[in-house]
């Protein structure tokens, strides 16, 4: 079964179910925040291009992270995962104005879906210094080493997100 469409998406929402079912593993609440139109104000439309992320997850005496979750390759020979520049920009915009915390959660099928791999909107902002364009599709993007992000397995749970944190 081929699991990308024409688009680069993954069929049927693979991605998104096996996080959820991470999370529910776990044990961590979260939202699913659905993803058409009919759910955003028309302000939140206009002043943010109708861009949201994918779950917000409740942390206990914390508060809450937004979480996009994304399927990307890693480009093998510079060890990277590319990084859309327009979403980012969105996604920092947003962070900024309303005091937020959105992460990206990136895997894929060379991964079995099972490794995680987490970075806030912040931090690919802040290494975003060398934006690149595909040869492919013509995008930008910001190619984002993968020793930047934190490595989350299905048997971690976000107790290895919170302590990798506090080690850097």
């Amino acid at each position: 079964m081929d699991l990308i469409d024409k688009n680069g998406k993954i069929k049927g929402g693979i991605l998104e179910n096996n996080f959820k079912n991470w999370l529910d593993i776990h044990k961590i609440p979260f939202l699913y925040i659905e993803q058409n139109n009919q759910t955003l104000s028309p302000s939140l439309i206009e002043e943010f291009a109708s861009k949201r992320p994918d779950f917000m997850i409740l942390v206990p005496h914390f508060g809450f992270l937004f979480v996009d979750v994304k399927y990307r390759k890693m480009h093998t020979e510079f060890r990277n995962f590319p990084i859309d520049i327009i979403e980012t920009k969105k996604y920092s915009s947003l962070q900024r104005k309303f005091h937020l915390e959105i992460w990206y959660v990136i895997s894929n099928e060379d991964y079995g879906f099972k490794t995680w791999f987490w970075i806030p909107v912040s931090k690919v902002m802040e290494l975003g210094i060398s934006a690149q364009v595909s040869r492919k599709s013509g995008e930008g993007f910001f190619p984002i080493p993968i020793e930047e992000f934190i490595q989350v397995s299905e048997d971690d749970s976000l107790d290895r997100l919170f302590s990798k944190l506090f080690m850097k």
